[in-house]
């Protein structure tokens, strides 16, 4: 049987009504009275009428559609991230492309094109750890595609950006350590040209500083944020003539691979050497001993993220300024960190 397609004729015939009163009257217009939105809608429904999208976004100059960059959705910071920007997205009409870069500048890149050739209305993204020239943003910004940066940063552009403490967070956990007796305190951190590299630097930095702790460049390593990285970087700091007393992570994955790594050579934790990470507290109540943890609201930054880029979209006026976003981080003390002190 041929599929009939109801169409806004078909609903003004049965209510001998006018094609544009029913379309007036669908878009919730003030010119049309609540007894003929409601006859309209209650007939709408009934007939099991839906717009067509591809007129609505021509009228609009939407599409009701943004984007979503983020290097890796198996990350499960970026996947409650992913779960934050749909909430808000959804309560408010919208539908959501998700891209991966796998922290490659050219899938990156590719993915804005794609963007910018489906009429996306915005993007949201946090940057892959190759992207230092950001370019491809700024274009999208100049063809009227606002950008909303999140987690990772980048100051080359304005808009608004929404990330966590994550200064406070490492300084937290580096202060953890150092009341815990720890002396001689390592820290794996991700790629340089990442915003939460240097953030989390600083803050370790700065902790040691407080507590008169010489800082010593051979114990601080940059690393892939890959479990791999992680590993590698540990068994480099465990070889080294003066071990690490500590090591405080930059990322779950880059823990993980220093749990591991710790646990080949037999080292014990807390006793031998202490472990303090950026990691997802689900993830970190798993391993052997549990992991202390500088945990994210990333749900709440996706959700935020969105609710900003939203209202750039529906908003016919540029922001006289931009906003800064810094959510609060919070340190979660479990057992790899919980050293006797003597």
């Amino acid at each position: 049987m041929k599929k009939v397609s109801i169409t806004i004729k078909e609903i003004a015939r049965q209510l001998n009504i006018s094609k544009s009163t029913v379309s007036r009257a669908l878009r919730d217009s003030s010119e049309i009275s609540e007894e003929t939105k409601n006859k309209v809608i209650e007939l709408a429904e009934k007939l099991n009428y839906y717009p067509n999208p591809i007129a609505i976004s021509l009228l609009k100059n939407r599409t009701q559609t943004i984007g979503v960059i983020v290097p890796d959705i198996a990350n499960r910071f970026y996947s409650s991230a992913i779960g934050g920007v749909e909430d808000i997205a959804y309560s408010r009409g919208y539908h959501t492309m998700i891209y991966q870069s796998h922290e490659l500048l050219e899938r990156e890149r590719s993915a804005s094109r794609h963007i910018a050739s489906r009429r996306v209305d915005g993007l949201i993204v946090a940057i892959s750890s190759q992207s230092e020239n950001i370019d491809h943003f700024v274009s999208l910004q100049e063809q009227g595609i606002p950008v909303v940066f999140f987690d990772r940063v980048s100051d080359a552009m304005q808009t608004h950006k929404v990330r966590v403490d994550d200064y406070k967070g490492a300084f937290e956990a580096t202060e953890h350590l150092i009341k815990r007796g720890c002396k001689r305190i390592a820290h794996i951190a991700g790629p340089k040209p990442v915003s939460i590299t240097r953030f989390r630097l600083e803050g370790y930095k700065d902790a040691l500083r407080k507590y008169d702790i010489d800082f010593k460049e051979e114990w601080v390593l940059h690393s892939e944020i890959t479990q791999a990285g992680g590993t590698e970087r540990t068994y480099q700091l465990m070889a080294l003539r003066e071990r690490p007393d500590a090591i405080f992570g930059a990322s779950d994955r880059i823990t993980m691979g220093i749990h591991w790594a710790l646990r080949q050579l037999g080292y014990r934790m807390p006793d031998d050497v202490a472990v303090v990470g950026f990691c997802d507290l689900a993830m970190s109540s798993l391993l052997d001993p549990p992991v202390s943890s500088v945990t994210q609201p990333s749900f709440e930054m996706g959700q935020q993220a969105t609710s900003l880029l939203l209202d750039l979209i529906e908003s016919k006026n540029t922001p006289a300024e931009y906003e800064t976003r810094v959510l609060p981080s919070n340190l979660v003390i479990n057992k790899s960190s919980m050293r006797i002190t003597r």
